[in-house]
């Protein structure tokens, strides 16, 4: 279950390069056949090592898209609505989360030797879906400077902006950064080498400037801490969770996982709408001490049960009481947004 991580690790380090190649839309495109590709093995496996590579290229297909997904709502939306549609992937995540348990439930009623086959191959269907709907939408305006196409992106522009001012001062924001001079309103332009990503890198992590290092050492901050903590842990293994803690009916577990997914769905949901009237630091240090919080409390409540010999009805509410409003934080994206203030 944990390795998933590490191969989409592998999309998402590539995914950068290759949209800078072919474009955000098309990578997308590109993203989606991938995990088509892995679930169909998944789902068609005959041994262990069949499924492992499933598994492996199912995640770089979700690499892929977790990657360049937001990059591509944040070119394409509007400067009004643009912190509220970044909200939305985490949201439609937790949705295809929620999605996903209540098919497991329905699925755990089949055979045991089709069930889990199911369950995997079914990913075939969002990832159709997402390749159709991608392919009818525009290009990244800023994906077309930096190929000098500056006649596309003016018209990609003026269909996604609230005024025809705000689509001519993303436009010369976008020229700027790409080093084309303002004047210069040709449909096709020659953009300079230096502006097209070459030596990021190393810009990056051997002579960054001091702003860069502070953006750096928070975003890699709040990266690595927001999976460190163990959360993703309690995702993974939260139907186990729920049987140490006293739920020992198949049932029941999976119910009581639905409804951790549906409980993160409705906090996300609500934390979209607090987002711009409340501000990303508050929301996001609010957050993490309730995440220290309910993790102590877990960890308290299943080290109780397990050194008695009795079933504690108080135990076993804490425990699943803590897991539900541990599903409720809303770091996953608040953190990412707040960095890019």
């Amino acid at each position: 279950m944990g390795v998933f991580s590490l191969y989409s690790l592998i999309g998402s380090a590539v995914a950068g390069r290759t949209s800078d190649r072919i474009g955000r839309r098309y990578t997308i495109v590109f993203a989606g056949a991938i995990f088509f590709v892995g679930a169909l093995f998944m789902g068609l496996a005959t041994n262990y090592a069949f499924l492992m590579v499933g598994r492996l290229v199912a995640g770089i297909g979700v690499g892929y898209a977790l990657m360049i997904a937001p990059v591509y709502t944040a070119e394409v939306a509007p400067t009004s609505s643009r912190g509220f549609l970044l909200s939305f992937p985490e949201v439609f995540i937790n949705v295809g989360l929620l999605i996903g348990y209540a098919s497991n439930l329905a699925f755990s009623s089949l055979p045991t030797n089709l069930g889990w086959r199911f369950m995997l191959g079914i990913g075939i269907i969002p990832s159709i879906l997402l390749t159709l709907v991608v392919l009818v939408m525009p290009e990244s305006p800023r994906w077309l400077v930096m190929q000098g196409r500056l006649g596309d992106a003016k018209r990609v522009l003026d269909r996604t902006s609230d005024s025809l001012e705000e689509s001519r001062s993303r436009l010369a924001d976008i020229k700027q950064a790409a080093g084309i001079p303002d004047h210069c309103n040709d449909d096709v332009v020659s953009v300079p080498k230096k502006h097209n990503g070459d030596g990021v890198w190393r810009d990056l992590f051997l002579h960054p400037t001091p702003a860069v290092r502070h953006i750096l050492l928070c975003a890699v901050g709040i990266h690595f801490f927001q999976m460190a903590s163990g959360i993703e842990s309690v995702v993974l293994y939260s139907p186990e969770i729920f049987e140490k803690a006293g739920i020992r009916n198949d049932t029941h577990k999976l119910l009581a996982t639905m409804a951790v997914g549906f409980v993160k769905t409705v906090f996300i949901l609500v934390a979209t709408f607090l987002l711009d009237k409340i501000g990303r630091r508050p929301l996001l240090l609010t957050s993490v001490g309730g995440c220290c919080l309910c993790l102590a409390s877990l960890a308290i409540g299943l080290t109780i049960i397990e050194h008695s010999d009795q079933r504690l009805a108080w135990a076993v509410a804490l425990c699943v009481v803590s897991i539900f409003v541990l599903r409720g934080d809303i770091r996953y994206w608040a953190g990412p947004d707040y960095l890019g203030l």
